[in-house]
């Protein structure tokens, strides 16, 4: 079996993908070849699973916004939508809000008012315009009545930096990403967009919890396929996977890489429903603020 990773090498994705793919061969009896291909927005490596056999014994392991944000980003020659189907959904995380240490509050409430004493002029660093790191933070203006000033980055690496630096006080990141340093006690935690506690950080409170559920999120890894695979071999690649998730150990290694396993197992149209359900609440966010695709 083929797994193709869009996104680089060494990145969440790929880690996800190979102890996905270990634990497929387990459970297939045969080899399973992780294959990273990152570039031009994901469309580099569904151009790849598109050039493949259509058989099921070529994958592609990407993240929901493939489908459910990256078209409203950026112009892509494909209809992501119609290109690729999520056969099942391998491991999911929630987004933190993370503050630098020199932000004074000490939770959520306390930072509401503090940027309210200064309008206009607290930001939040994103890790790359458009996506849901930057949408959260115009949900939370609206939720809360606050102006919090977008500062866009191309990725979480450079604007983690600038938010433990103090340049730029606030983010709304991923979990693996910010895990390290909230354990390392370089940035501060203040709430998390999951629908429960994520278990990486059971102190930290969800934002429903807060009073704000409008700022509820997931981003998930999905495996995926072309349309077009016969419908039996995506129900025993379903099958395949969800053995493959349930191996002894599993829980445990994606833990230590920021991420869990799903809580359900939601069926391929349920998937395909939420990822409709996201892209359209990403669309109507962006054209109110005016955002055009690159």
């Amino acid at each position: 079996m083929r797994v193709i990773v869009a996104g680089p090498a060494g990145g969440s994705a790929d880690i996800v993908a190979r102890l996905l793919g270990d634990n497929l061969s387990k459970v297939l009896g045969q080899p399973a070849v992780v294959d990273p291909r990152p570039g031009a927005a994901g469309a580099i490596a569904v151009n790849e699973l598109s050039r493949a056999p259509h058989d099921g014994h070529t994958v592609l392991v990407a993240v929901n916004s493939l489908v459910s944000e990256v078209p409203h980003i950026v112009k892509l020659p494909v209809d992501m939508s119609r290109e690729i189907k999520p056969v099942a959904e391998i491991a999911r995380t929630g987004l933190v809000l993370v503050g630098a240490p020199s932000v004074p509050a000490k939770d959520l409430k306390e930072l509401v008012s503090y940027v309210k004493t200064q309008p206009g002029k607290v930001s939040y660093a994103s890790y790359s315009a458009g996506t849901m790191s930057h949408l959260l933070g115009l949900q939370f203006n609206k939720a809360a009545g606050i102006d919090l000033v977008h500062v866009g980055y191309k990725g979480s690496t450079p604007a983690l930096a600038d938010v433990m630096g103090g340049h730029v006080p606030l983010m709304f990141d991923g979990i693996p990403t910010s895990l390290p340093l909230i354990t390392g006690g370089k940035i501060r935690p203040f709430a998390v967009s999951s629908p429960k506690r994520s278990p990486l950080l059971p102190d930290v409170p969800t934002f429903a919890e807060l009073g704000y559920p409008q700022l509820e999120a997931v981003s998930w890894l999905a495996v995926w396929v072309k349309p077009d695979v016969p419908a039996t071999v995506q129900n025993r690649l379903r099958e395949a996977i969800e053995k493959s998730l349930a191996q002894p150990g599993m829980r445990t290694r994606l833990s230590e890489i920021g991420f869990e396993l799903p809580g359900v197992n939601r069926s391929p149209e349920e998937l395909t429903r939420a990822l409709a359900s996201d892209s359209a609440k990403t669309e109507a966010l962006l054209r109110e603020i005016g955002f055009k695709p690159e």
